[in-house]
């Protein structure tokens, strides 16, 4: 197993200087960091942020409250149902605005949907960084069938654009419960085969063991959230420390790995899958009937049936579309469990019709921090693996 370098004990005095990025296929994106080389090993190591830079959040400032709900899947576009759920949420907590149960169970559900074709795209990328080319196939068949599972009630495959405020677009359609039930029905067989293919398999184990360490120390003292913190051995999840939308209804574990290293970070987000099957299965099993959307005149859009039956829906309809949702002035802030960790959205309202200010607390920009801390005296070649197993979406990075 290969073993971490003092590199206090090198007897070279001159390094190099790297770049990795902006554009090289292992780094997820336009990252881009400067590496500093003793031989072979990393030194130290500088992110440099802003080559993808959109400006999310001062764009949502200049929206309306119902129009940054595709703002806000954009910012991670692997998880982009937990992205606008947070955002919901926030605006929800404004309003004082109760979601009914059976959009609240689908939401769990698009959320649930999120993870797994998040931790999909995550784990056939991450084997294809260490040199296994196969996991990627068979990590889009399942992706495949998420995605037509979001373009059958949703329209969009990426990115549903599928919540809002108050509730959902529309309800279900017609055969989606029975394609999930199909799915997680043979879910846990195919996570099965992605095991085969990397637990057990020598070459990964010694890409991955033992490489990137982060003590739990560290990740707490840098803020990591996630597979990042859970695969250091701390048991925090939000969905279980602040539940929303009825997670405390749901059997489901926590997955925690004590390895601090690659490999436990595989490890969790393998047993993660299989725990939002899981939650799958309970959400499509007590899906109740009832109202996809919650019912406030003036703040909630109407259902699109009564706009064209009912006067006083089609006014509401109206004013909310010309003027928008005007929440009472104050400072919100609302944490989901994203794919990637702790995801916070903050929400500044002076009462008019805009954020006045908003800000995203993206899990992939707080566990970067912790990329310098893994590296450090491991080989360059360890240094794609480490990169990796963090799970960044340059997104949500640099917003």
């Amino acid at each position: 197993m290969p073993e971490q370098v003092s590199l206090k004990d090198s007897s070279r005095s001159e390094t190099i200087e790297l770049n990795l990025g902006p554009h090289h296929p292992s780094t997820h994106g336009v990252f881009r960091a400067v590496v500093q080389l003793d031989g072979e090993m990393v030194v130290d190591i500088v992110p440099h942020l802003g080559y993808l830079h959109r400006g999310y959040e001062k764009t949502c400032e200049n929206k309306t409250y119902h129009n940054v709900i595709p703002l806000a899947e954009r910012c991670d576009y692997m998880g982009a149902s937990s992205n606008s759920l947070c955002y919901c949420l926030t605006v929800e907590k404004m309003l004082d605005v109760e979601v009914p149960e059976r959009a609240q169970v689908i939401r769990v559900i698009m959320a649930e949907l999120s993870r797994i074709f998040s931790h999909l795209f995550w784990l056939g990328t991450h084997g294809h960084d260490v040199g296994a080319m196969t996991p990627l196939f068979y990590m889009l068949r399942e992706r495949e069938e998420i995605m037509n599972l979001f373009e059958l009630t949703a329209g969009g495959r990426l990115m549903p654009n599928y919540l809002r405020i108050g509730g959902l677009i529309r309800d279900l359609e017609e055969g989606f419960v029975e394609r999930v039930r199909a799915f997680t029905g043979h879910f846990d067989r195919r996570v099965d085969e992605y095991e085969t293919l990397l637990t057990k398999n020598a070459i990964y184990m010694d890409r991955t063991k033992g490489i990137g360490i982060l003590p739990l120390e560290d990740a707490i003292a840098l803020g990591a959230s996630g597979p990042m913190v859970r695969g250091s051995g701390l048991a925090w999840d939000i969905r279980k420390s602040e539940p929303y939308s009825g997670y405390e209804q749901y059997q489901f574990d926590v997955p925690v790995e004590t390895g601090c290293d690659i490999y436990s970070r595989y490890l969790v987000r393998v047993a993660e899958m299989r725990q939002s099957n899981r939650i799958l299965k309970q959400a499509v099993d007590k899906l109740p009937e009832g109202p996809i959307r919650a019912s406030q005149p003036g703040v909630i859009f109407p259902p699109q049936e009564e706009i064209y039956t009912k006067m006083e829906s089609l006014i509401h309809h109206f004013m909310l579309v010309v003027e928008g949702v005007k929440p009472p002035a104050g400072e919100y802030y609302q944490v989901i469990e994203s794919p990637r960790g702790e995801m916070g959205c903050y929400i500044v309202s002076d009462g008019g019709a805009k954020p006045y200010r908003l800000k995203w607390r993206a899990p992939a920009f707080v566990n970067l921090e912790t990329l310098a801390r893994m590296a450090k005296g491991f080989f360059f070649a360890d240094l794609i693996a480490i990169l990796s197993s963090i799970d960044i979406v340059l997104a949500e990075v640099d917003r």
